[in-house]
């Protein structure tokens, strides 16, 4: 099996001039599909390397895609000091671990609410 690179490298055309003939590769349709197979693997681990979790700084759109928040909502959090922000220009950033601390901090809120789904001891 080649790798994607050397699959496009094999494929060439039988050239003949008077002293040389060199052979051609012959491609089955199995070998495209393999190709086309292996390509998107590649594709998807470099996608994948560039989303918004391995970033450290997100834009509101990222922010409230991640949080289902509508944007009154994230301007909320922003307000009363829930989340920090940082300003440049007229677009704000959000640090991704600040938005990991805010989820995990509601958790444990959450875990202690009577409302609470958890199973709690009960005290004799």
């Amino acid at each position: 099996m080649y790798t994607v690179f050397e699959s496009v490298v094999k494929v060439h055309l039988c050239y003949t001039n008077a002293t040389n003939v060199m052979p051609a590769t012959i491609l089955t349709v199995e070998d495209l599909a393999d190709f086309k197979q292996e390509l998107l693997t590649e594709i998807k681990s470099f996608l994948s390397d560039r989303t918004a979790t391995n970033r450290k700084w997100l834009k509101t759109y990222e922010v409230r895609k991640i949080l289902g928040l509508s944007q009154g909502s994230l301007q909320n959090l922003r307000l009363n000091g829930s989340l920090p922000f940082s300003r440049v220009g007229g677009i704000i950033y959000y640090d991704y671990d600040d938005i990991q601390k805010l989820l995990d901090d509601s958790k444990r809120a959450n875990a202690n609410s009577p409302f609470s789904l958890e199973k709690k001891a009960r005290k004799p």
